[in-house]
C-alpha cells in the first residue's frame, strides 16, 4: 500500500479518536494543526506600512518620513540590512507564541514558519543559508529545544536552503529584557554573541537569514547582526515570527 494512503489512514484513525481543534482554543477544526475561524482572524499580519529597514509596523506611512526608517533606525542604523516579522505581537499571536516557546509546544513551529515565510519571501529567496538565535545552554537544557532554531529549519527546508543550527553560539546568558528601553537593551546583549569557528568557512561572503520568534527593540538581532558580519558575512537579513509595536510611533494621535 502506498505511503501517502497509509499516511492518510493513520490521520484518520487519529482524527477518529482525537477530533481535530484549534491549536488555541478548543474550537473544532476540520484538520489537525490548524487554527479556528476566530482565532485565524484574530491574528494582525504585520503589512505596510512599515519602517523599510528593522519592519516595524507604522500606524500611517507619514511616520517613516522621506526615507520611511522608523525614529530608531535613524538614530541607530542596525548592522542588518532587513527585518520583517510575519505577526504582530499582541494578546492573539501570544496564543501561539508563549505555549510554543514556554509551554513544551513544539509543534506550534509548523504554523508559526508558515506565517514567516510569507512574510520574508524575498528575504528568504536572497539568502544564502538560515540561522537561528542561539539560547544560552542552560536555558536550552531547561526548555530542551531552542525555539529559533524549529522555525529556522522549518524555513529553510521550505526554502531550499542550508540551515546551521549552531552557528551562532550565547557566550554569557542575559536576563530577560521585557521591561527594559532599547539603550538598556543593546548594553545587555553586546558582544553576547559569537560565532562557531568550524562553521566561519561555510559563512564567508555568504548572506545569512536570522531567525528569532520574537523582535521587539531589535537588540539581540543587531547583536547577532554584527558577530556574523565580523566573521565575515556578506550580509545578515532578520526574520522573526512576530514583531512589537514600538510604543512611541503607536501612541500618536
Amino acid at each position: 500500500m502506498p505511503g501517502s494512503v497509509l499516511k492518510r489512514l493513520g490521520l484518520g484513525v487519529l482524527d477518529a479518536v482525537m477530533p481535530p481543534h484549534c491549536l488555541t482554543c478548543e474550537e473544532a477544526v476540520e484538520t489537525q494543526g490548524t487554527l479556528c475561524a476566530a482565532c485565524f482572524r484574530g491574528l494582525h499580519r504585520i503589512t505596510a506600512p512599515l519602517c523599510l529597514r528593522c519592519g516595524v509596523p507604522f500606524l500611517h506611512a507619514g511616520q517613516g518620513g522621506r526615507d520611511g526608517l522608523c525614529p530608531g533606525c535613524l538614530e541607530r542604523p542596525p548592522a542588518y540590512d532587513t527585518a520583517r516579522a510575519a505577526l504582530r505581537y499582541d494578546s492573539a499571536s501570544q496564543r501561539l507564541v508563549l505555549p510554543f516557546k514556554h509551554a513544551d509546544r513544539p509543534e506550534l513551529a509548523g504554523p508559526l514558519a508558515a506565517h514567516m515565510a510569507r512574510a520574508g519571501a524575498a528575504l528568504l529567496a536572497r539568502c544564502d543559508l538560515v540561522a537561528p538565535v542561539p539560547l544560552h545552554w542552560r536555558r536550552l537544557f531547561s526548555r530542551r529545544y531552542n525555539q529559533a532554531a524549529l522555525l529556522a529549519q522549518r524555513l529553510a527546508r521550505a526554502a531550499h536552503r542550508p540551515c546551521i543550527p549552531d552557528l551562532l553560539r550565547r557566550r554569557r546568558p542575559t536576563p530577560p529584557l521585557g521591561d527594559l528601553g532599547a539603550m538598556a537593551r543593546a548594553a545587555l546583549v553586546a558582544d553576547a554573541f559569537t560565532i562557531r569557528a568550524r562553521a566561519i568557512p561555510r559563512l564567508r561572503g555568504r548572506r545569512v537569514l536570522l531567525v528569532d520568534d520574537v523582535m521587539t527593540s531589535g537588540a539581540t538581532a543587531d547583536a547577532c547582526a554584527r558577530a556574523l558580519l565580523d566573521a565575515g558575512a556578506a550580509a545578515v537579513d532578520v526574520l522573526a515570527a512576530a514583531r512589537v509595536p514600538d510604543p512611541r510611533l503607536q501612541q500618536e494621535a
